[in-house]
């Protein structure tokens, strides 16, 4: 937890008040290193709960999605931005990676990249892109060298997927399937495994991406009850290529991360082992056939690899 119990329901207090004073008398911009690397789960959290932001440092998922646009009502946004950047201020470097999803910048959006600029998160998230002059308008409001993330979910943004990026800032797309569906006019009731159209989406989705050097993540399966079919969708996207998924859910999180991690857990059990028996010997640096060089350091890394396992 970041904070203690007592100050989370002052926090949760403003933000059902709408107090935004309450967050801007203790804001101070702080600047952080932007990170990117590959991850197997992106976790969506509503940015106006204060005690699921408050468990920032204890989730398992790889990417944190603090959610602005559609998980929070209109009359919470902008109390919910300023209790975003608050949480930035205290995040550190062994947090998952912080993405805001900001609102589509004609509704909000360039606002709160104004404000969330100066704390820095290691994306922004941009909805209801159409074409690369929409991303031009993200990346001039967006300060260097935050990155860039965009959600495809408009038949002009999917068309032209690896004519969007257009500069290197740009990480990752994230598939917006249901929005895409209707905005192509086609129902969302084709949304199950091997639809030759859903087929066809993904596939294209992720070529592209791969094309452009874009890290594509594939959408968000909505029946978060529904484990055993969130499952196969995993397991059905990892073969085609796969090695990402949004989640809305903790037990999402775990799914996603042992389905599209496996290779590296496998790695992570024999790097334990094999430090284990030679650090009985008295050896805690030696060269190993499979994986090179394993000391203390990456012994440690595969521990924190397994943690959850």
């Amino acid at each position: 937890m970041i904070f203690e119990k007592d100050f989370v329901s002052q926090i949760q207090g403003a933000i059902a008040a709408k107090d935004i004073d309450f967050f801007k008398k203790r804001l101070r911009p702080k600047k952080r290193t932007p990170r990117h690397f590959p991850f197997a789960s992106a976790l969506m959290l509503s940015a106006h709960n204060a005690k699921h932001l408050n468990k920032l440092d204890e989730l398992t998922a790889d990417t944190v999605i603090l959610n602005l646009e559609d998980g929070v009502a209109p009359e919470y946004k902008e109390v919910a931005l300023y209790a975003t950047a608050f949480f930035l201020q205290h995040a550190n470097e062994n947090f998952p990676l912080l993405v805001v999803r900001i609102n589509p910048l004609e509704e909000g959006g360039e606002k709160e990249i104004a404000l969330l600029n100066d704390f820095y998160p290691d994306a922004m998230r941009v909805p209801k892109i159409k074409e690369s002059t929409d991303v031009q308008k993200a990346l001039a409001s967006i300060k260097k060298p935050i990155f860039a993330h965009f959600s495809i979910e408009t038949k002009e943004a999917f068309s032209h997927l690896e004519g969007l990026k257009i500069d290197d800032r740009i990480k990752a797309y994230y598939l917006g399937i249901l929005d895409l569906l209707s905005d192509m006019g086609i129902p969302q009731s084709i949304l199950h495994i091997a639809n030759p159209t859903i087929d066809y989406i993904l596939a294209k989705f992720l070529v592209a991406s791969k094309c452009a050097g874009v890290y594509p993540v594939s959408f968000v399966y909505q029946e978060y009850q529904n484990l055993e079919e969130f499952e196969a969708w995993c397991r059905y996207e990892k073969e085609m290529g796969f090695s990402a998924k949004g989640c809305i859910s903790p037990k999402q999180v775990d799914i996603a991360n042992r389905i599209f991690k496996e290779a590296d857990i496998k790695r992570a059990l024999y790097i334990k082992k094999r430090f284990e028996e030679m650090a009985a010997k008295g050896i805690t640096g030696f060269s190993d056939e499979k994986y090179g060089f394993i000391d203390e350091p990456i012994y440690k890394d595969a521990l924190n690899t397994l943690k959850g396992v």
